[in-house]
């Protein structure tokens, strides 16, 4: 893959990692990527795989293969996630060290929170966080872009968990709308470097001004959505790149212009997380480097801000306040009257997630029922007796046409 990465590209990477890093970081890019999934405890706890852990997740999971996940009706269902192992690093920020210092040290997680994933498509670092925080909690799982805020909306639904909000907004009409929040999660859109391995499209993206370009980006962002951070409160800010341009400078001058402390991340030496790499500039952030650690590239530092008043200079214009554009709420839902289950044979669920009419057992009650797969719930039906009608969403439908003549499944 080296022969494919801009010269700018490698010149830099080599030069902030060093010789001996830089080459197994290179090596790495040439090798398959790994495959990893989250389980859903809330919905699947008993579920066992026979895989390695993800060493800072408790819900991770390696897998020795990448089975056909399209066709697991269990994924459908939200029993587990498909996520790159560096991502799931945020249930281990926020339960090592976010909840005690916003709870005052209380572990029994009793203390509600309230939660922002500013840039939260499609929807990992949001049912990642969900997982991990108090009961009570409330996450809004935001997204710009119109197109992925509905995959957003789709895997926050899956996932099932009370008391989240998605939302189609620029940062500066969240901000306008919604404060405080306790923590704020900025994965902010970046130049992708990390991506290289396991998209390879996104090389031929890459260019020295795009990273100037999200540099500014990410700027604004956080600018914009810093007055919604409560005093004493945790932005995190995390990037799916390597530069020091949009990682070190930028943490740097988070804390230059807001006044905001960086924060160690408690972590063990074997999961083979790197430091700084901005010469002069040592502080505690966490890097994920391929060939290092056992995933894709990431970068994630932990902010808290001043509980004091910090004179920052203005950044951006202000806004008058601004309805939010909410795609999806389980909150304060009013509960579903009972409604008939009916658990189907592994064909029969597959049609159902084609959107198929389906036929279900004639003991089955008419009107409104629920279909399901080993017991997990994958939406509803309208019993008419001689076939149900899908009411699955039309955009959720599996696309492909080739269905597998068997099913082996990834949990049990």
């Amino acid at each position: 893959m080296k022969q494919q990465l801009d010269t700018a590209f490698l010149q830099h990477t080599e030069a902030i990692m060093g010789p001996s890093r830089f080459a197994r970081f290179i090596a790495a890019l040439d090798e398959e990527p790994p495959v990893s999934i989250r389980l859903n405890r809330a919905k699947f706890p008993a579920a066992t795989v026979p895989a390695a852990p993800v060493p800072w997740c408790p819900d991770g999971l390696y897998l020795d293969h990448r089975p056909n996940f399209t066709f697991d009706p269990l994924l459908h269902a939200g029993c587990y996630y498909v996520q790159e192992a560096a991502s799931m690093f945020i249930t281990h920020v926020v339960s090592s060290l976010c909840l005690p210092l916003l709870t005052g040290g209380d572990t029994s997680r009793k203390h509600p929170l309230t939660v922002l994933d500013l840039c939260a498509a499609p929807g990992g670092k949001s049912t990642a966080l969900r997982s991990v925080l108090p009961p009570d909690s409330l996450l809004v799982s935001n997204e710009p872009v119109r197109q992925r805020a509905q995959i957003l909306s789709e895997n926050i639904q899956k996932w099932g968990h009370p008391n989240c909000i998605v939302t189609n907004n620029y940062p500066a009409d969240i901000a306008a709308a919604m404060s405080p929040f306790d923590i704020i999660l900025c994965d902010v859109p970046c130049s992708g470097e990390g991506m290289f391995r396991k998209d390879p499209a996104t090389i031929a993206e890459w260019s020295t001004k795009n990273v100037e370009r999200c540099q500014q980006l990410q700027r604004q962002i956080v600018g914009d959505i810093w007055p919604c951070l409560r005093p004493g409160g945790i932005l995190i800010y995390s990037t799916c790149t390597y530069n020091t341009h949009e990682n070190e400078e930028n943490v740097r001058w988070i804390m230059g212009q807001f006044g905001a402390d960086c924060l160690e991340v408690p972590t063990n030496a074997e999961w083979g997380i790197t430091g700084s790499l901005l010469q002069g500039f040592d502080v505690p952030i966490c890097r994920f480097v391929p060939g290092i650690t056992r995933s894709e590239g990431l970068f994630m530092a932990v902010l808290r801000k001043p509980t004091a008043p910090h004179n920052a200079k203005p950044h951006g214009k202000g806004r008058k306040a601004t309805a939010l554009n909410i795609l999806f709420s389980s909150v304060n839902q009013v509960g579903a009257a009972a409604v008939p289950v009916v658990d189907l044979p592994y064909p029969t669920a597959i049609a159902y997630l084609r959107r198929e009419a389906i036929v279900l057992p004639a003991s089955t009650p008419k009107g409104l029922v629920i279909v399901a797969f080993e017991g997990h719930p994958l939406g509803y039906v309208k019993n008419i007796g001689t076939r149900a009608n899908n009411l699955y969403p039309r955009e959720w439908a599996i696309k492909s046409t080739h269905v597998p003549d068997s099913y082996t499944p990834v949990l049990s």
